[in-house]
C-alpha cells in the first residue's frame, strides 16, 4: 500500500494515525489538465513529526489541502485511524502560512475562540487557553492584541489556538515562511519543545531544508510537477533536539542529501518555465 521508509520496513506494517493512499489531484486549466499530485501514499505514526518538502509548484499545498479536508474532489483516500477524511476533520488541526489571528481579539481571546465555538464553559476555556499560551512561551502577553506582537509571536498564537482543541494531528503549511532565518530556528526550538511535551503527531509542509531536518523524524521529498514521492528520508538525529544540532556534521549530511534531490527537481521546474516563455 504505502511507500517504504528508509529502514526498509513497509509503513503499512506499523501502527499509524494518518494514511494517504494513492492520492492524486488534477486541475483543469486554460492550457489543459494539470496533474498537481500524482499517486502519493504514506503513513504517519502516532507522535511522529513528518515534513513534506519539494520545489515550488510540486503540489505541496495541494496535498496539505487534501489531507486537511479542504479539497474533497480528489482521487485516492486520506484516513485518520479507520475514518476516511471527506471534509474538515475534528482530529486534524491546521496552521496556515497566512496571518490568521483575529486583530480585534486579545491573545487569550484568540486562543479561546475554538472553545467558544464548541460551547466550552468560560472558566474551563480560559484555563485551557492559559495552559497553551504558556506552552508556546507567550505567558505575560495574554491581553495584548496581534498588532502589538512580532510575526513570530503571532504564529505562536495561531499554534496555541490550534492546539487548544487537542487535535490528534497538527497540520502546518509553511507557518514560518515570512520570518527571518534566526527567528525560524528559534521557533523551531519552540515547536520541538511543544512536540516533545505533547507527543503531538505533526505534519509540516515546507520548502526550507534546514527547518525540515531540524524538526523531523522523516522527510517526504516530492518531485516537481506532477508531484510524486521521490524519496522518504529517515532523520536519525538524537531527541530531545534543539537548533544546536544544525552545526553537526550529521545534520549537514542530511541537508546536502536532500538538497541534491531538490536541486534536481527544481532544475526541471526552471527548464519547464524557460520552455513556456
Amino acid at each position: 500500500m504505502s511507500q517504504a521508509s528508509g529502514s526498509g520496513t513497509p509503513m503499512s506494517d506499523r501502527k499509524h494515525v494518518l494514511s494517504a493512499d494513492n492520492v492524486s489531484k488534477k486541475f483543469d486549466t486554460a492550457e489543459g489538465p494539470v496533474v498537481a499530485v500524482d499517486n502519493i501514499s504514506f503513513d504517519v505514526r502516532p507522535g511522529e513529526f513528518l515534513s513534506v518538502i519539494g520545489p515550488s509548484g510540486c503540489g505541496k499545498s495541494t496535498l496539505f489541502n487534501i489531507i486537511g479536508g479542504l479539497t474533497p474532489d480528489h482521487d485516492g483516500t486520506v484516513t485518520v485511524g479507520n475514518e476516511v477524511v471527506r471534509g474538515p476533520h475534528p482530529s486534524i488541526g491546521m496552521v496556515f502560512q497566512e496571518e490568521s489571528t483575529f486583530p480585534w481579539r486579545t491573545v487569550i481571546d484568540n486562543v479561546c475562540f475554538p472553545l467558544e465555538i464548541a460551547h466550552v464553559p468560560k472558566a474551563e476555556r480560559l484555563d485551557k487557553a492559559r495552559h497553551f499560551i504558556n506552552l508556546v512561551g507567550l505567558n505575560g502577553f495574554e491581553n495584548r492584541h496581534p498588532s502589538e506582537l512580532s510575526g513570530g509571536m503571532r504564529q505562536r498564537v495561531a499554534i496555541a489556538r490550534t492546539l487548544v482543541s487537542q487535535p490528534k494531528i497538527l497540520l502546518m503549511d509553511e507557518p514560518f515562511a515570512a520570518l527571518d532565518e534566526q527567528t525560524r530556528l528559534l521557533l523551531g526550538d519552540k515547536v520541538l519543545q511543544i512536540q516533545q511535551e505533547l507527543k503531538q503527531t505533526t505534519l509540516l509542509i515546507t520548502h526550507n531544508i534546514t527547518e525540515a531536518v531540524q524538526l523531523s523524524d522523516r522527510i517526504l521529498v516530492m518531485t516537481y510537477r506532477p508531484g510524486k514521492l521521490k524519496r522518504m528520508v529517515d532523520i536519525d538525529l538524537p531527541r530531545p533536539r534543539t537548533s544546536d544540532v544544525v552545526s553537526s556534521p550529521a545534520f549537514g549530511a542530511y541537508v546536502a542529501r536532500i538538497w541534491g534531490d531538490l536541486r534536481e527537481e527544481a532544475s526541471r521546474g526552471m527548464q519547464d518555465s524557460e520552455r513556456a516563455r
